[in-house]
């Protein structure tokens, strides 16, 4: 029978609680950053109902994105013209487009994109 063996993975695990968890959740908790299309909702989609069970109005601040959660705030950053809306994720979509982010289109009309229907973003997820 070994006395040290228990003792040997508590100390383990102490370890990692107290060096390594907290750099775990740091990472997690740091704003990250995507860049890449922005496209906008149009005109048929509104009235209709999103994934998330709301339904779509272009006059609202909204978004939809593959994989984050619903609710999720988003600073989108028009790339060329520097102008920025902060959105709410409610909606999944743009299946088989590459395409970042679709949004409402009156978060596209404060980014100034609806002449060009799509625009390079950097999309900024908000604590």
């Amino acid at each position: 029978m070994c006395i040290f063996a228990p003792n040997f993975h508590i100390m383990k695990l102490l370890t990692f609680i107290l060096f390594l968890f907290p750099v775990l959740v740091q990472a997690q908790q740091e704003p990250k950053k995507e860049v890449g299309m922005a496209s906008f909702y149009a005109d048929k989609f509104v009235g209709r109902k999103t994934a998330s069970g709301e339904v779509y109005r272009h006059d609202s601040l909204t978004a939809a994105h593959k994989t984050l959660p619903f609710g999720t705030k988003l600073r989108i950053t028009h790339v060329a013209n520097g102008r920025s809306v902060v959105v709410r994720v409610n909606d999944r979509g743009m299946k088989g487009l590459n395409r970042v982010v679709d949004l409402s289109r009156s978060a596209a009309e404060q980014l100034g994109m609806i002449s060009s229907g799509v625009a390079k973003v950097e999309v900024e997820i908000l604590k």
